[in-house]
């Protein structure tokens, strides 16, 4: 297999999984925001688990380092199933190999600040660190330390994973040697300005994120609390060692919803790319409960899940939820003996491999 197939493999299946699972992942992003705020009003058990949780995120927000992890905890055959009820083309439905290795997916981030989280800008972060892992080991790792971006890929890991062939470093071109230590699983850094400014000449850098001004987020906060007091079911229970469980329970398409129609008189000063569905786009959104589960230790939270099985409302799909389980983590660092390539190296590198075919043709059979 060449090089060229092998990104063509890679680029197919990973927007079959992107397409499998895009709406399970933005309704988990949903559920969690929106259950994640406080009960302004209700029941004494509802005041107090509000508070705690509004307690509870407010300490995140003063660290200036925040580690999680995010699991996707599903299993093989509830991805398939999610995926054929997708409807995908003939010929690009989740392979089995995809579908394995999604279901022992897991990523891990830490961000450090100059200054507590929810004072920091773009400028204020000093490090980043992501981490993608599957339970035949790390996939790929990167980092952002200063003035450079460091990257290592497991290729053989994702190949097999994959279920396809990688390119052998012994079959690279002599234009291509920039990528050994890529394909060795080594790391390698790059100067991050020149990445950006790549980036910016090639037409591809990303366009700035909306923002939304003090005055428009605090009202849509108080939208937020009114809406979650009506409509959101507190419960507390103990755990182990004296951890604590708050569940938030409620109809997920009453719940955005409301959610929507408090927030419908705002939507002049959202900025551009933030339109706001309207209530016909939401009459095909399950209105099964959903619970997400928050466990905080001395206060502090630890971990959050969301059982998103329902929201599929396919009964092949037995298990499905997204788990984020907080940690004080480790400060980002550079790692020792990362080899310096320019992105001319990593460019040109790509370029004469994938126009060297028959240099990567490998016995698939």
């Amino acid at each position: 297999m060449s090089l060229r197939q092998w990104s063509r493999c890679d680029r197919t299946d990973e927007e079959t999984v992107i397409t499998a699972i895009r709406k399970s992942l933005t309704a988990a992003a949903v559920v969690g925001a929106v259950l994640a705020g406080s009960a302004a009003c209700g029941t004494v058990e509802q005041l107090s688990a509000g508070k705690k949780l509004d307690e509870a995120f407010e300490n995140l927000a003063k660290e200036k380092q925040i580690s999680f992890e995010l699991d996707l905890d599903t299993d093989a055959r509830s991805l398939k199933a999610l995926d054929a009820s997708s409807d995908p083309e003939p010929g690009e439905e989740m392979p089995d190999e995809v579908a394995d290795l999604f279901s022992g997916a897991k990523i891990s981030v830490t961000v450090q600040s100059r200054k507590p989280i929810e004072e920091s800008g773009e400028k204020d972060y000093v490090g980043m660190a992501l981490k993608i892992s599957s339970k035949d080991g790390d996939l790929t790792e990167y980092r952002v330390i200063g003035d450079y971006t460091y990257i290592r890929s497991d290729v053989d890991t994702l190949g097999k994973a994959m279920g396809f062939p990688v390119p052998s470093v012994k079959d690279l071109p002599p234009e291509a040697s920039g990528l050994k230590k890529v394909l060795e699983g080594e790391w390698v850094k790059i100067d991050t300005k020149e990445v950006e400014k790549t980036a910016a000449e090639m037409g591809t850098e990303p366009a700035p994120e909306p923002t939304l001004d003090a005055k428009t987020q605090k009202r849509l906060l108080e939208a937020l609390r009114r809406t979650i007091a009506r409509e959101v079911d507190f419960k507390t229970a103990g755990g182990k060692d004296g951890s604590e469980h708050i569940t938030a329970t409620a109809p997920f398409r009453t719940l955005i919803t409301k959610f929507l129609g408090e927030i419908r008189p705002l939507a002049k000063n959202l900025p551009p790319g933030m339109e706001l569905p309207t209530d016909k786009d939401l009459e095909d959104a399950p209105d099964t409960e959903v619970t997400a589960d928050f466990t905080l230790e001395d206060g502090e939270l630890t971990e959050v899940s969301v059982d998103l099985a329902k929201l599929a409302e396919n009964a092949e799909v037995k298990k499905l939820g997204l788990v984020v389980r907080m940690s004080e983590g480790q400060a980002p660092t550079a790692p020792a003996g990362a080899t310096e390539l320019s992105i001319d190296e990593v460019l040109g590198g790509f370029g004469a491999a994938m126009t060297d075919e028959d240099a990567f043709l490998e016995d698939a059979a």
